[in-house]
């Protein structure tokens, strides 16, 4: 019974120490770290690219992060996130023995993911949505002009990638 007291005990202590291990991040470029979340937000500060930031919330796509001690929002998709990777080979006989005594073993490397969740509509959204002009009218102020458009996509060092449409049948 002590084992499983102890046991709990210590699961229960790691947690926190796991979660804020995992919600370490870097920017992918240059980014503006806002008051708020939101494209009209006061900006706070310029984070340069591969800024080491530690995650304290999310929402929507806005995340929001601490970075050489200032607080702010920035776009999700302004992030990457480290992560190890581990390749292993067999890991019975000899091998398992090796690794367990620190020689050889699995093997590990450091690859950036970037994930995000994205939201869609469910059937009970679309039966219960009414009109906002409001939020309409803040929508189309986020519209941006074909140059701007263009500019952004320079300076977000992005390229052009052709994408051939599906075929009758597949991707439906």
């Amino acid at each position: 019974m002590r084992y499983r007291s102890f046991l709990a005990a210590l699961v229960f202590a790691a947690i926190p120490w796991l979660v804020a291990a995992a919600e370490q991040g870097f920017t992918n470029r240059a980014t503006e770290l806002k008051d708020r979340g939101g494209a009209d937000a006061t900006t706070l500060a310029t984070l340069p690219e591969n800024t080491p930031v530690k995650v304290l919330a999310r929402g929507g796509g806005w995340t929001r992060v601490e970075a050489g001690g200032r607080t702010g929002w920035v776009r999700v998709f302004h992030l990457r996130f480290p992560s190890t990777v581990e390749s292993s080979s067999s890991s019975s006989g000899l091998a398992g023995l090796g690794a367990a005594l620190g020689f050889g073993g699995p093997k590990t490397r450091e690859a950036t993911l970037a994930t995000t969740g994205i939201r869609g509509l469910s059937t009970d959204d679309l039966k219960t949505a009414t009109p906002d002009p409001e939020a309409l009218r803040r929508m189309q102020s986020f519209r941006a002009d074909r140059p701007s458009a263009e500019r952004f996509a320079r300076e977000a060092k992005l390229a052009a990638v052709k994408v051939a449409a599906p075929r009758q049948g597949e991707g439906q």
